[in-house]
């Protein structure tokens, strides 16, 4: 584990570093990509064998609507699972748009109507740790967008209570694939699966890579995957608390999950690290844990206590928890972070699972540009014009003038024939 000046030279590397997807993945999903496209379910077979280690038949990809409703779960976790989908529909529900209309200065009507998507494609990770929880994230929030048709792709062999939550939360086709392939099927649309409209959900590099290759070949929510958490800590921070919330996130399994924990106090820093050190000896089952902690974790110090938003906002974190003395105030300053979480008592791990915002969030920079999921990724905007004579004739002046400007003649002819001028 690293610990680094901000600002300084390995710094600005760092933040460089961060945007970048290595050349071995590029090419590797480029691959994967062009195999899918060329030879459809066929490719399918071919690489779940390969990179999943399980061999199907075309007729084994789609998991039966009979599997799916058989699926059960222990009563502990479906209990939380309810609880989990009234917090996520509640909140999606307050984000649903309206249709709008007003006059605007020629008289005319103009405004907005916000349909759903009519299918979406939505990625669950479940290679060595299957997120129950993802489809709370996204498939419950794109049933509340209204959305028919909801694919969903997830590796084999599938968890019991992987199926049992797809069903639950309103998926209506299920499919055994995993990785850039399953997001090449959903784009491009093989024999077995129809294409999608877009493309959501979180995974490792390989699927996110795959929606940056995808993009303009179908929609693309976010770029979500691996996960990350940076720590602002201060001289109030609990440290035993930010040490386990920094190996919560880097738990997930891929080994290539970052976590970064930022402080003006060198001693802070030193504490957090020697709790995380300990900590991990408990978790050390999980191998991807520990190539994070040697290759995917910064120690962050600041020259400066005003600082440490600016890190913030330089690295875009998918997670930010501001475990600070006054952390309201510094989230203030963030710009970029996917999801702020406040004070000592509020972990990341409450947004993973159950307090109502999705946790599918930019990551690897993408927050600069990016926000997290919600119920209008769902959902098209489209612009509503209506003029009628009368408004026609107050609008005429200002069209002739840029037909005129941009030597675009027939763009006047158009409106002028209406007002008998032509």
């Amino acid at each position: 584990m690293r610990t680094i000046i901000f600002p300084s030279p390995a710094f600005d590397h760092l933040a460089r570093s961060s945007q970048q997807t290595p050349e071995s993945i590029r090419s590797s999903v480029e691959m994967i990509l062009r195999h899918v496209r060329r030879r459809g379910d066929a490719a399918l077979l071919d690489l779940t064998r390969h990179f999943d280690g399980v061999r199907l038949r075309v007729s084994d990809l789609r998991v039966k609507d009979s599997v799916l409703f058989r699926a059960r779960v222990p009563r502990v976790l479906e209990t939380a699972a309810r609880a989990t989908l009234r917090e996520v529909e509640a909140f999606a529900r307050n984000q649903l748009p309206r249709d709008w209309r007003r006059k605007n200065g020629h008289g005319a009507e103009v405004g907005e109507k916000f349909d759903p998507l009519s299918r979406v494609g939505v990625y669950v990770p479940g290679g060595s740790v299957p997120l129950v929880s993802t489809v709370f994230m996204t498939v419950a929030i794109a049933r509340v967008a209204g959305v028919r048709e909801i694919v969903a792709c997830t590796p084999p062999p599938v968890s019991e209570a992987l199926l049992w939550a797809l069903n639950f939360c309103g998926a209506t086709e299920v499919y055994q694939l995993g990785g850039a392939q399953a997001m090449a099927a959903m784009a491009y649309g093989t024999k077995t699966i129809r294409p999608v409209d877009k493309l959501f959900g979180p995974g490792n590099a390989y699927v996110t890579e795959a929606k940056r290759q995808l993009f303009g070949v179908t929609g693309v929510d976010l770029l979500a995957g691996p996960s990350e958490l940076m720590v602002i800590a201060d001289e109030t921070t609990h440290v035993e608390w930010a040490a386990l919330d920094l190996l919560a996130q880097a738990e997930h399994g891929s080994g290539r999950e970052r976590v970064f924990c930022v402080s003006a106090s060198t001693r802070v820093l030193k504490s957090i690290q020697q709790h995380m050190l300990e900590n991990a000896r408990s978790f050390s089952v999980n191998r991807g844990l520990g190539r994070v902690l040697k290759n995917g974790t910064w120690f962050i110090h600041t020259r400066a206590q005003e600082q440490l938003p600016d890190v913030a906002n330089a690295l875009a974190p998918e997670h930010l928890q501001i475990m600070t003395r006054d952390a309201r105030r510094v989230a203030g300053k963030v710009r970029t972070a996917g999801g702020i979480f406040l004070g000592n008592h509020t972990p990341t791990v409450l947004g993973d699972f159950v307090a109502g915002p999705s946790h599918t969030l930019p990551t690897g920079g993408a927050g600069r540009a990016f926000s997290g999921l919600r119920v209008t990724d769902f959902m098209r905007r489209t612009s509503m014009v209506e003029y009628r004579r009368a408004s026609l004739v107050r609008a005429s002046r200002g069209v002739q003038a840029f037909a005129t400007a941009e030597k675009l003649p027939a763009h006047g002819a158009s409106l002028a024939a209406r007002m008998g001028r032509l």
